[in-house]
């Protein structure tokens, strides 16, 4: 009787041990389910990113903003496209000001003025949100990065596709533009130099202010074909004023006679490259701008980049602060590619 009780009480202890055993496996194979269900690289669907433009409408901010949103899709986060509907510096401010009472998980900006644009920039990134800039910069703020074309050197490869289209005889040229905003700028100082240093065939003798606007540009260089009736070239720094150029050459007859170089990818460009009236165009890498955002504000946003601990608070930069996201040159040969992009 003393052994049945005794081996009553080892099955009983036993079982119980293999309770408490499966039991601790249990939830130690569902801590481990646990960790392998998480991942930083999966955010909340809560979690908002913006991209501001100006001139929201433009063709242009299709592809980055394509890209900003492909970024965020892998992720599991919500992306939103605003801006200011004008070319309108105001505009913009408020409209950054506004996303900003959001508090927002981080801001991507293209900035229509470097200046204005700093000091709500400063004000987002001190209240801990992230703020890269792509496109157009601030440099003076304390985005933490740029993703751009190197505008001087854009400049400079327009240059050189202007003097090969007008060939050695070279002639007169005038850049089109839009002067106070930082990257139209450095696309003209790279093609000015290009010329002062390489291109000494190609003569720079009027500069005009396109507004980027496609009918201010043909009237622009409508008064420079009047003043200056043997133009060979002419640079647009960007695509409206280019397509307003291409206006221009037609209604004057000067189609093959005077070359065009224009700026990015917007269909009429293309429209026009294909009929022969724009020569070329420098096409930006904007998908790779809005991408790249994107995974530089997730990674800030959740601190998966730590060069040291408390790097914010050490001022020390996780990001490189200009990442050149570079330029090609579409002709009518390759034209048809970039109409699939």
């Amino acid at each position: 009787m003393l052994n049945k009780k005794k081996n009553i009480l080892f099955m009983t202890s036993l079982f119980a041990a293999l309770i408490i055993g499966i039991s601790g496996c249990a939830k130690k194979n569902e801590y481990i389910q646990s960790e392998k269900s998480y991942s930083p690289m999966v955010g909340d669907k809560n979690e908002e990113y913006y991209m501001i433009t100006f001139q929201s409408g433009m063709e242009y901010w299709k592809s980055a903003y394509r890209g900003f949103e492909d970024a965020g899709k892998l992720y599991g986060i919500k992306t939103v496209y605003t801006g200011s509907i004008q070319y309108d510096i105001n505009q913009e401010v408020t409209i950054l000001e506004q996303i900003i009472a959001k508090k927002p998980a981080g801001i991507a900006i293209s900035c229509i003025n470097p200046d204005a644009l700093a000091a709500p920039i400063n004000k987002a990134v001190d209240l801990g949100i992230p703020v890269v800039t792509f496109d157009a910069d601030s440099p003076k703020s304390k985005r933490y990065s740029t993703l751009a074309t190197d505008n001087e050197y854009a400049g400079y490869v327009a240059a050189k596709t202007l003097s090969e289209q007008i060939g050695e005889d070279g002639g007169e040229v005038v850049i089109i533009t839009l002067p106070m905003q930082q990257n139209h700028e450095q696309r003209a100082a790279g093609f000015k130099e290009a010329l002062e240093k390489e291109y000494k065939n190609l003569k720079l003798i009027e500069i005009g202010n396109g507004k980027s606007d496609p009918t201010e540009a043909a009237k622009v260089l409508s008064v420079f074909f009047q003043l200056h009736p043997n133009i060979k070239g002419v640079f647009c720094t960007d695509a409206t004023s280019g397509v307003g150029a291409a206006t221009a050459v037609k209604e004057a007859n000067k189609a093959g006679q005077v070359k065009i170089v224009s700026f990015d990818t917007e269909k009429g460009t293309l429209d026009a490259i294909k009929s022969g009236i724009i020569s070329a165009s420098i096409a930006q890498e904007t998908y790779v701008m809005g991408y790249q955002s994107m995974n530089f504000l997730y990674q800030l946003k959740h601190n998966l980049i730590n060069p040291s601990k408390d790097w914010k608070n050490k001022k020390i930069n996780p990001l490189p602060r200009f990442v050149d996201t570079g330029v090609s040159v579409v002709t009518k040969e390759n034209v048809d590619s970039f109409y699939e992009k």
